[in-house]
């Protein structure tokens, strides 16, 4: 598919970059590549050089992704061979530990954090992930998931398996809910005083209890730490495309994280997008779209192919099918080699589901979805799209995905590590420049999360937009406990109805 390009200035992609503290994310199998460092992840060495690599190439955040178990449906059940002998996503380490050493290595890249609403209880959450933001000067996002591996909720639920796929973001709807109040409602800006002459560090009449009482939490408060003046909240990534998932999104998330290799596929799922942000009375553009892409570039196109053969050689398809059977709840095992896949349903991701086993807009008309297709698109390149050329090639790839579906940055992953975001800091992101669709420097020094995602323009580029459905849970100086009360009221009923 290819469209015209646009003459007009372009407004600079998001670009991330895309990671998980394990030795193989969305290639499973090139740990074994010889200029491979994945085996590192469990050093704080790896990370604070990766930051350091990303801030050099102006990228706007690392987004760390998590799971809370092995992807055991491959020849199943519960068997987890395939994904320990590929490192496919196992071992894991928890990937909110590392961002204090990156931040502290760094001054202006972002870090979005993975983290599920069935791991931990959200008062405790809202400590941790508040912490991260203290320490980074209001540099963090929360990612969140609402978990789909049975592996997970046997281990966090005392054996019981993974709730059903609405329920999980009815539980996770509450559970954002609890945050928003905890951070924004039950401390006032103005609340801590320092005020060394009357012995007072924040005024208890400042505090207050948020008394959430929910379906499946009641958090009465008060929130145990103080407002972060930098942004107040992090910011809020989601990464499910279900309807039910895209709906989440559309009335909670600041940025969104897509999947799929098609562009009829990303097309499609942001048009969706766009018309139920429309419908929470939203801005669409508030609403930051991004795209997951594997980049193999090389200074020529007949490098850059010998690369991508070269990574084959160490793919392991096993590993491949593992992370297919993880994502997707279906065992590939179950099927023939050049068997077609059935028409099924899946209590895990159901957009990743769907999209592998069903027509999907942008597919070849003559495309036969069979265990070989899936095991060797997976093995290289994972659940994103992947893009293999000389920077020239890859750009001109980007250019076309950005005019046909609207998408407002990548995530881009790798197929080794660093090398892949070496080769991408040096070849591709200055022919992005050259291009204008990515920004030559920061445009100020130690950016938050927030204005890496919304730029610096606007009266509060810190803070959510207004037409966020949490905009008005806030505490603001200016406000009496009476005076906010009410207005917290108001919002709560119109936004929520509670």
């Amino acid at each position: 598919m290819t469209v015209k390009r646009q003459k007009k200035p372009r407004k600079p992609l998001i670009i991330n970059a895309f990671d998980m503290a394990t030795p193989g994310l969305q290639s499973p199998g090139l740990w074994k590549h010889p200029k491979d460092r994945s085996r590192d992840y469990n050093t704080i060495e790896y990370w604070v050089h990766l930051a350091k690599l990303l801030e050099k190439g102006k990228f706007n955040a690392l987004f760390i992704a998590d799971v809370l178990g092995p992807y055991d449906v491959y020849n199943g059940p519960r068997n987890l061979t395939a994904a320990a002998k590929a490192g496919a996503q196992w071992p894991i380490n928890e990937p909110t530990a590392v961002v204090s050493a990156m931040a502290a290595a760094t001054k202006n890249l972002s870090f979005a954090v993975t983290s599920s609403t069935i791991s931990e209880a959200p008062y405790h959450f809202a400590r941790r992930l508040a912490t991260l933001d203290h320490l980074t000067r209001g540099r963090v996002g929360w990612n969140i998931v609402s978990s789909y591996l049975d592996t997970a909720s046997r281990n966090l639920l005392n054996g019981e398996p993974l709730p059903p796929h609405d329920e999980r973001y009815d539980k996770a709807q509450e559970y954002l809910e609890v945050i928003y109040q905890l951070f924004l409602s039950s401390w006032a800006d103005d609340a801590v005083k320092l005020d060394t002459e009357k012995g007072i560090f924040a005024d208890p009449e400042r505090i207050r209890e948020i008394n959430y009482n929910g379906k499946y939490f009641k958090v009465p408060g008060p929130f145990i730490s103080e407002p972060n003046p930098y942004q107040r909240i992090p910011v809020i990534l989601q990464a499910g495309s279900s309807s039910k998932g895209l709906e989440y999104a559309a009335k909670n998330a600041e940025a969104v994280f897509l999947s799929g290799p098609t562009l009829g596929g990303l097309k499609s799922q942001i048009e969706k997008l766009n018309a139920l942000i429309k419908k929470f009375g939203r801005n669409p553009d508030d609403v930051k779209k991004v795209k997951l892409a594997t980049v193999i570039v090389a200074p020529t196109h007949d490098e850059a192919i010998e690369k991508f053969h070269e990574y084959k050689k160490y793919a392991d398809t096993e590993g491949a099918q593992a992370l297919f059977g993880g994502w997707t709840g279906i065992d590939l095992g179950d099927y023939d080699w050049d068997q077609e896949l059935d028409q099924v349903e899946s209590n895990a991701v159901r957009s990743m589901a769907e999209m592998w086993t069903k027509p999907f807009p942008g597919d070849p008309p003559d495309l036969k979805k069979t265990r070989q297709y899936i095991a060797e698109k997976v093995s290289v390149g994972g659940s994103g799209v992947l893009f293999v050329g000389s920077p020239t090639e890859i750009a001109d790839e980007i250019e076309n995905w950005v005019d046909a579906t609207g998408v407002d940055g990548f995530n881009f992953t790798y197929a080794i590590t660093p090398g892949t975001f070496e080769d991408i800091v040096e070849l591709l992101i200055p022919e992005l420049q050259r291009r204008g669709l990515v920004w030559d420097d920061y445009p100020k020094e130690e950016l938050t999360f927030r204005e890496n995602l919304y730029g610096i323009e606007g009266e509060e580029p810190t803070y959510l937009k207004p037409d966020h459905p949490a905009y008005n849970l806030r505490w603001r100086n200016e406000e009496s406990k009476q005076e906010f009360e009410e207005k917290l009221s108001k919002a709560l009923k119109e936004r929520f109805g509670k």
